[in-house]
């Protein structure tokens, strides 16, 4: 890519954001739109000052948003969301914390390398490229001072990873004993539970089994029915248990109960909010064939995407394109109009139909029958992030490369590996403004909402005129952010020795990012639920897949620039890296899946100790009280209620 297209994109991603930037400020002092940008703090009863008077300063565009946004601490992100929440603003921290040492590194010891080569002086001396690890000549020994840098930034990466894991490690431990009141600490989700043909029903069986079974701990259970027909009821196999302690909860969640693994199937209970009912009456031998059809749904997808990538890619490789297809010489005709085409247009494309990804997700891992909003949520980010690694990453840089030297390589194949090399480099200047589009236009209309915004002003100016106005109260899209942001992770550490160029960009997408998200989960968004940190194990898996990426891909590279001694010094980074996620799966993943019996006696004893105990297990007999399923409320289990969303009638 030539400078003036990547200057074409920065410009009109920097002034698209600063325009939408300076209307968010200027309609979030506006009264009539705090049930949009205020309604988390309404829903909360908190006072808002908000000036009703028609002064100029209303309409003057301020900064006083992010000042607010970078005061908020860790600690009250996490007294007043949760950890959840705040796992999700560490990613936009450790991105930070990498990419600025990485952004060091890479422009003041790699650039200047890249860049001035007395040896090499071509045609791309004035082009992005001339920045990038091709324009190194091949089996030079300046290739071991990239391999440094390397060496470098992997430890550095695995050296915060440790500090990030084990510190929310501590968090998990620690909230899990702040949240000690919460009823699914007491509760088991029972499945597959057997038929007793002598009362013809499940309940029997299941007070039958436990009171056996746990004669000391078993307090009651809870069977559900499904009342589609309200004067027929349905006897369900899934049954809420509860238990007189947190130890005989954690024992009996996490034992196998029955020689058949296939009935008496039991798991820690979600808290109550988190609890999607109507996925509880589908059998659980029933659930491989969801997985099944949600594996069709995506492979359909993904078949689906690779035509609108290959497609951009034609757009951004415009010199081969016009070979191919002369009349796109026709935007030649007017000035600058090619270099908004080749390097704005193809990223805006791409994020147009990323766009519709994550909500396809969602919708898949609901019918894969997930008994919770959180394991549902956690599903839905991993198949987000998967698809947007295999088709917006891979697919671009293959079909990038194939249709970059698909003409050489026929011509010269001798020459195949360095065309590669070259070709590898040369796809970070369409990532650079993917990520500019993604940071600076994604990020301004995720704090503007702007859809929102017009239902808003339609429905106060039509059928709702006169009056009260709710809140327009929404959970965090974890789905739909947490991919996004470990892709662009993915692809700055990717890119980090090859490209450094890219990593600015990078830092100012993650600095806008957090600023963004803090104000956004200090006034808009609602907490749905909390798992106690689970979403960082998957986290910790997206980031790591990148530093394993960045340093497979310079074994690669090292070899293809004749430089085999280089990549063979590559592969003990390999070796340690692999060893180092050995470690942490054995030091901290059981914490994240697991209650440990250890803690769990010490919180009950802590609970006799101040005489709590019977509080909180009677909130835990309360909290599962719904004895039906009906279709009326399938229709509100989307609600962010922390009452029970089933009532008995």
């Amino acid at each position: 890519m030539k400078a003036e297209n990547l200057l074409a994109s920065a410009s009109i991603n920097i002034g698209v954001a600063m325009f939408i930037l300076s209307l968010f400020s200027i309609l979030k002092k506006q009264p009539s739109n705090a049930p949009i940008y205020y309604p988390r703090r309404i829903s909360l009863n908190h006072h808002i000052f908000l000036d009703e008077r028609f002064t100029f300063s209303r309409f003057l565009p301020s900064l006083e948003w992010v000042r607010r946004a970078s005061r908020v601490s860790e600690g009250q992100i996490l007294q007043q969301c949760g950890l959840d929440v705040l796992v999700f603003i560490r990613l936009f921290k450790f991105g930070i914390n990498f990419f600025t040492v990485s952004c060091v590194v890479g422009v003041l010891v790699l650039l200047p390398l890249n860049y001035i080569d007395a040896d090499r002086l071509s045609s791309q001396f004035h082009s992005v490229n001339s920045f990038t690890i091709s324009n190194i000549i091949g089996g030079s020994n300046r290739l071991w001072v990239h391999l440094s840098c390397l060496y470098f930034i992997s430890c550095y990466g695995l050296y915060l990873l440790y500090k990030e894991y084990k510190d929310i490690w501590l968090k998990r431990i620690q909230q899990l004993h702040n949240l000690r009141h919460r009823p699914d600490q007491f509760t088991v989700l029972v499945r597959e539970i057997p038929f007793c043909n002598e009362h013809k029903a499940y309940g029997c069986c299941v007070d039958h089994f436990f009171s056996k079974h746990y004669p000391s701990s078993y307090q009651s259970y809870q069977i559900l029915y499904d009342c589609e027909e309200l004067e027929k009821l349905l006897e369900l196999p899934v049954a809420f248990v509860t238990f007189r302690s947190r130890l005989g909860a954690a024992l009996a969640a996490q034992s196998q109960q029955h020689s058949n693994p296939l009935v008496w199937i039991t798991g820690i209970a979600p808290e109550p909010r988190d609890v999607l009912w109507s996925n509880l009456a589908i059998p659980y031998r029933h659930l491989p064939l969801h997985e099944i059809v949600v594996f069709l749904l995506a492979s359909l997808l993904t078949i689906f995407f690779a035509i609108p990538v290959t497609a951009i890619q034609g757009i951004a490789k415009f010199e081969k394109l016009r070979k191919w297809f002369p009349p796109a010489m026709a935007v030649q005709l007017i000035p600058g109009l090619r270099s908004i085409v080749t390097g704005y247009l193809p990223s805006v494309i791409l994020n147009f139909f990323i766009y519709i990804v994550p909500f396809s997700m969602i919708a898949m891992a609901q019918m894969a029958g997930y008994i919770s909003r959180s394991k549902k949520d956690i599903k839905a980010c991993n198949m987000v992030f998967y698809f947007l690694v295999g088709n917006a990453f891979f697919l671009s840089l293959l079909s990038g490369s194939l249709l970059d030297q698909i003409g050489e390589s026929f011509t010269h194949p001798k020459d195949f590996p360095g065309h590669l090399a070259g070709a590898v480099s040369a796809q970070a200047d369409f990532f650079m403004t993917y990520i500019l589009t993604n940071g600076l236009f994604g990020f301004s209309l995720e704090i503007l909402q702007p859809g929102l915004f017009m239902w808003n002003y339609i429905k106060s100016h039509t059928w709702h005129r006169g009056k009260r106005k709710t809140a327009y109260l929404n959970s965090i899209p974890y789905y739909r952010i947490i991919p996004f942001v470990a892709l662009s992770i993915l692809i700055g550490m990717v890119y980090a020795i090859i490209s450094p160029l890219l990593l600015p960009f990078l830092v100012g997408y993650l600095l806008l990012g957090y600023v963004v998200f803090i104000n956004q989960i200090e006034d808009v968004y609602i907490t749905c639920y909390e798992t106690c940190g689970q979403y960082w194990p998957y986290i910790y898996q997206y980031i790591l897949a990148a530093l394993i990426l960045m340093q497979i891909t310079m074994v690669g590279v090292f070899g293809l620039m004749s430089k085999p001694s280089a990549s063979i010094s590559t592969i003990p980074l390999l070796l340690l890296t692999f060893g180092f996620n050995e470690y942490c799966k054995r030091r901290f993943v059981p914490t994240f899946h697991k209650y440990s019996m250890q803690d769990a006696k010490k919180n009950d004893e802590l609970d006799e100790q101040n005489g709590v105990m019977e509080t909180n297990l009677q909130n835990a007999l309360d909290a599962y009280c719904p004895p039906c399923l009906r279709p009326v409320d399938f229709e509100v289990e989307e609600s962010c209620s922390t009452q029970p969303l089933i009532s008995p009638k």
